[in-house]
C-alpha cells in the first residue's frame, strides 16, 4: 500500500552534478593516460594517413612545374605511380586509424558507462530518490547513445581533419613560408566564426541534455504512479508537464539549428577569403620569380583541401558540443565526492537493536507524515507496523531502512547512527525486501546470488531452502540454472517474492524491514509466504509492516499508527484486551478471514 500522505506530485526532483569543461578535460585526459599505447598507435596511424592524402598534391605541383619545364612525356608515369601508392597506404591506414579510434573511444565510453552505473548504485538510497530515476536513466541511456553515436561517426573525422589541418599548414610552410604565413592569415576568420558560436552553442546545448533528462524523469515518473496519477484524476496534468517538456526540449533543438546556420555563413566567408589571399600572394610572389607556379599550385591545392577538414572540424561541431555536454553528465556522475562524514563499519556479532528516535518527516515541508516517533527493537525481536492506509507505515519503514533521511530525530542500529554509515556499511546492517520485487534476466542462481557474489551454489541452494523455494525451484526446466526473467522463465508474485527473501538469507544482515513483503501473493500463498517470511528473519531484528494481520500477530509486538503517530504498542493479547484501535482491527480481519486466526 502507499501512503497517501506523500505528494502525488512532488517538486521538481534534484538533478545530479555535471561537471565542469575543465573537469571533463581533467578525466579525459586521465583515461586516456592509462591508454598511452592504444592513444599513442591511434595517433600514429591518423598521422600516416593524414601525410598520405597530402602526396598527391605535392606530386601535382611538382608536376606543374616539371611540365612548364619541357619535361618528358614519361613524367607522368611516376606521378601515377606516386599518387596509387599514396592512395593504396592512405586508405589502409585512414581504415586502421577509424577502428582504432572507435575501438578506444567506445572503451572508454564502455568504462564510463559502468563507472556511472557503479557510482550511482553506491549513491545513498535517499539521494538517488530526490533526484529521480530519470536523470539517472538518461545518462546511462541517452547521453550514451549521443556520445556512442560521436565516437563512431565524429570523432574519427573530428581526429583525422585536425591532423590533416596542421600537416596541411607545415606543407605550405615547407613549399615557401611566405604562403605558409598566408594560409595561417585565414585561420583567424574561422577562429572568430568559432568564438562566435561556442559560447553561444556550449549552455544551449547543456541546457537541452537537461531537458531530455527532465522529459524522461516526467515521463517515468508519470508512469510509474500511473495508479494514484489515476486514482486523483490527474491525468491532465501530467500530460501537460510531459508536453511542456517536450516542448521545451523541441524548442531548444531549433533554437541550436538556427544558431548552427549563421555560424555556417560565418565559416564560408572564412574559406572564400583565404582562398582569395592565397592566389592574390601566389601570383605576386610568381610574378617576382620568389617561388614556382607549381608550389603556388601546390599551395593553393593545400588550402583548398582543407576546405573539408575545416568544414568536418566545424560543420560537426554540433555533434561535438551535443557529445561534450552528455560526457560533463556522465563525469559529473563518476567525479561525484564521497561524503566524509559516512565511514565504514564492520557488522558486530552482538547489539544490534534497532532504535528510532524523535523521528518527524514530511514531503512537503508542509504536512507531517510521521510526527515524534519513538521505537525501540531489541536484538532478535520483531515488531509488526499497523494501521490505516497512509497512516505513514511504509515511510516509517523506508526511513528505518535508511532509504528516506528523516526531516527530524534519528535511526540507529547498535550504536551506531544510520546517517553515519556509508551505503555498504548500511546494506551489510540492513537490508529492506518490499512487495515490489524485480527479477532480474539471467539465471535463478546469478539472481539469488546479487545479495553475496561470492556465495557458493550449495550456500545459495540452502538460502532458497529456507524460504521453502527448493519445491518449485526443483520443477524448473534446469533447475537452479534455469533462465529467469525477460527472455526465461515467469515466476509467479509468491516465487518472486521467495527469491527476494533467499536474497535476504544469502546477504545475512542483521536486521530485516520487510514492507508488505507478502502484499502480492493472495490469500491462497499468503501462509506459505508468511512462513519464509518468518524463516528469512530467524534470529534477526525485524521491522515488519503488515499487510495481512495474522503477520502481525506472530510478532513479539505490535505497533499502531494512526495519523504519523505511534497509537498502540504492546503484544497481540495485550492490545486485543485493551480494546483500542488494534482490537477492532483484528475484529474486522476476523470477520473477513475466520480461517486465517492464528493456531
Amino acid at each position: 500500500m502507499t501512503d497517501v500522505n506523500s505528494p502525488v506530485t512532488e517538486s521538481k526532483p534534484e538533478l545530479l552534478p555535471i561537471a565542469d569543461a575543465s573537469r571533463t578535460w581533467q578525466w579525459l585526459r586521465g583515461e586516456l593516460g592509462t591508454r598511452r599505447g592504444a592513444t599513442a598507435l591511434t595517433v600514429l596511424t591518423a598521422v600516416v594517413s593524414g601525410a598520405m592524402a597530402l602526396v598527391p598534391i605535392y606530386v601535382l605541383g611538382s608536376l606543374v612545374d616539371r611540365v612548364m619545364d619541357g619535361a618528358p612525356v614519361s613524367t607522368i608515369v611516376w606521378v601515377i605511380a606516386a599518387i596509387a601508392s599514396a592512395a593504396v597506404v592512405g586508405s589502409i591506414f585512414t581504415g586502421l586509424s577509424t577502428v582504432l579510434i572507435s575501438r578506444l573511444g567506445e572503451t572508454v565510453l564502455a568504462d564510463l558507462r559502468e563507472a556511472t552505473v557503479r557510482r550511482a548504485l553506491l549513491l545513498p538510497t535517499a539521494k538517488l530518490e530526490k533526484v529521480g530515476k530519470g536523470d539517472l536513466l538518461s545518462r546511462v541511456g541517452d547521453d550514451v547513445e549521443v556520445i556512442s553515436k560521436a565516437v563512431s561517426d565524429v570523432v574519427p573525422q573530428i581526429v583525422s581533419a585536425l591532423i590533416l589541418v596542421v600537416l596541411s599548414l607545415f606543407a605550405m610552410a615547407g613549399l615557401d613560408w611566405r604562403l605558409g604565413l598566408t594560409g595561417l592569415a585565414a585561420l583567424p576568420l574561422y577562429v572568430v566564426a568559432l568564438r562566435w558560436y561556442l559560447p553561444r552553442s556550449a549552455p544551449l546545448y547543456a541546457e537541452q541534455r537537461v531537458a531530455m533528462g527532465e522529459r524522461a524523469e516526467s515521463l517515468i515518473s508519470s508512469l510509474h504512479g500511473s495508479r494514484t496519477v489515476r486514482a486523483y484524476r490527474l491525468e491532465s496534468r501530467h500530460v501537460g508537464e510531459i508536453d511542456a517538456a517536450s516542448a521545451r526540449a523541441r524548442d531548444l533543438g531549433l533554437t541550436v539549428f538556427r544558431l548552427f546556420t549563421r555560424f555556417v555563413g560565418r565559416e564560408n566567408r572564412a574559406e572564400f577569403f583565404g582562398l582569395a589571399l592565397i592566389l592574390a600572394v601566389g601570383f605576386v610572389l610568381v610574378r617576382n620569380d620568389a617561388v614556382t607556379v607549381g608550389a603556388t599550385t601546390a599551395a593553393a591545392l593545400l588550402f583548398h583541401r582543407l576546405f573539408n577538414p575545416l568544414g568536418a572540424i566545424l560543420f560537426t561541431f554540433d555533434e561535438v558540443q551535443s557529445a561534450g555536454a552528455s560526457l560533463a553528465r556522465l563525469v559529473g556522475v563518476v567525479t561525484m565526492p564521497g561524503d566524509a562524514s559516512k565511514r565504514a563499519v564492520p557488522v558486530s556479532s552482538t547489539g544490534h537493536a534497532l532504535v528510532v528516535h524523535g523521528v518527524g518527516h514530511s514531503y512537503d515541508g508542509l504536512t507531517p507524515v510521521l510526527q515524534d516517533i519513538d521505537l525501540h527493537i531489541d536484538a532478535g525481536h520483531t515488531v509488526a507496523l499497523v494501521g490505516s492506509t497512509g497512516a505513514g507505515k511504509s515511510t516509517l519503514a523506508a526511513i528505518a531502512a535508511g532509504s528516506i533521511r528523516p526531516a527530524a530525530g534519528r535511526v540507529s542500529v547498535g550504536e551506531h547512527a544510520l546517517s553515519e554509515l556509508d551505503e555498504t556499511s548500511l546494506r551489510r546492517h540492513i537490508a529492506i525486501v518490499t512487495q515490489e520485487v524485480h527479477v532480474f534476466a539471467g539465471t535463478l542462481l546469478d539472481d539469488v546470488r546479487l545479495a553475496r557474489p561470492d556465495s557458493t551454489v550449495d550456500e545459495t541452494l540452502a538460502a532458497l531452502s529456507v524460504v521453502g523455494a527448493e519445491s518449485w525451484v526443483s520443477l524448473l526446466p534446469e533447475g537452479i540454472d534455469t533462465v529467469i526473467g525477460e527472455g526465461g522463465t515467469t515466476l509467479t508474485a509468491a516465487q518472486s517474492q521467495q527469491l527476494a527473501l533467499a536474497r535476504l538469507v544469502l546477504a545475512d544482515p542483521p536486521v530485516v524491514i520487510l514492507d508488505e513483503a507478502t502484499a502480492e501473493a493472495g490469500s491462497a500463498g499468503a501462509r506459505d509466504l508468511e512462513r519464509s517470511a518468518r524463516a528469512a528473519m530467524d534470529g534477526r531484528t525485524a521491522l515488519v509492516v503488515a499487510h495481512r494481520l495474522t503477520q502481525a500477530a506472530s510478532a513479539d509486538r505490535i505497533v499502531v499508527l494512526e495519523h504519523g503517530r505511534i497509537l498502540e504498542d504492546g503484544t497481540h493479547l495485550e492490545l486485543i484486551a485493551s480494546g483500542g484501535r488494534y482490537a477492532e482491527l483484528w475484529n474486522a480481519w476476523q470477520g473477513r478471514h475466520v480461517s486465517t486466526a492464528p493456531q
